[in-house]
């Protein structure tokens, strides 16, 4: 039997399925529990348990790991009777990756604590691929006796994992990412209209702008969706869409201006109106097209 603690995972989702298999591989016990009995089956074949209930998942763990959409969701599988909080054991520890506002992490870390519960909010970035390959950024906010505890955990699944402060901190942390990836690509996707109007080779443009100042690791995992125009979803403009709302409240409610982040924000809610919203993010390339008089 292995002596590594006992994890449950709730959410398998497009990051949460190749993220707890990733603990599995390393040769951690999960037992997951999510609302899609394909993607319970998913992580039987991959050697974890599935899970009745919430209950069910939570009862015998040491640490408890979500990955939903949005607070509404973080909540619904917090409290309540059914919850993780009533039904985890004292001790445990919850570690909340999913992207939400900060003030529903401080409130959930609060909650669980009158419970015995140890609480981390852990964000992360890099998309369905980095989910795959376990290379995620992951944005920590909590304790710092906590964060060394889960620390063995989140290198199972990210290569970049740094404390950023108390609770509600690695929220923070992540939407300013999610405000830096969505301007970066939507300079990216109106870069690529301008090119293909002007006759450039794409490819051989993107390449060599990749190797220059204006190359990031947004441009390195997007170049081929925008090239071959494939939008299947590593990162929904829904919940992209979720999450510049967050970013642009946070800011305003610290006093801080967001005049580009805006724009895009709104480029953002007018791509999921026009009934894009299960797309990738990269799908921006759609909303510049349309705005070139393409018919896309």
């Amino acid at each position: 039997m292995s002596n590594l603690p006992k994890i449950a995972w709730i959410g398998l989702g497009i990051m949460g399925s190749p993220m707890s298999e990733n603990l599995i591989k390393a040769g951690y016990q999960v037992t997951g529990f999510t609302l899609e009995q394909d993607k319970l089956d998913r992580l039987a074949a991959a050697g974890g348990t599935a899970a009745a209930s919430i209950a069910e998942a939570v009862k015998d763990a040491d640490v408890v790991i979500t990955m939903v959409p949005a607070s509404p969701q973080v909540e619904a599988i917090s409290y309540g009777p059914d919850g993780i909080l009533e039904n985890a054991r004292s001790g445990a520890l919850l570690i909340d990756m999913s992207s939400i506002t900060p003030q529903t992490s401080v409130d959930l870390a609060k909650a669980a604590k009158d419970k015995g519960i140890r609480v981390l909010d852990a964000p992360v970035s890099g998309g369905e691929a980095g989910a795959i390959e376990a290379v995620l950024s992951i944005m920590v906010g909590g304790e710092q006796a906590d964060f060394d505890a889960a620390k063995p955990i989140l290198e199972a699944l990210g290569k970049t994992i740094v404390l950023c402060g108390p609770h509600g901190s690695g929220q923070t942390v992540k939407a300013a990412n999610q405000l830096i990836v969505a301007v970066n690509i939507q300079a990216c996707a109106e870069a690529v209209v301008f090119l293909e109007k002007s006759g450039v080779d794409l490819t051989a443009a993107l390449d060599v702008l990749n190797g220059g100042l204006a190359g990031s690791t947004v441009l390195t995992r997007k170049k081929d969706n925008f090239l071959n125009r494939d939008f299947k979803p590593g990162f929904r403009i829904d919940l992209h869409h979720k999450d510049m709302g967050i970013v642009t409240d946070a800011a305003r409610n610290v006093g801080a201006a967001l005049p580009v982040g805006a724009v895009v924000a709104q480029l953002v809610a007018a791509l999921r109106a026009q009934g894009d919203g299960g797309l990738d993010h990269s799908a921006l390339l759609r909303a510049v097209e349309r705005l070139s008089g393409a018919q896309v």
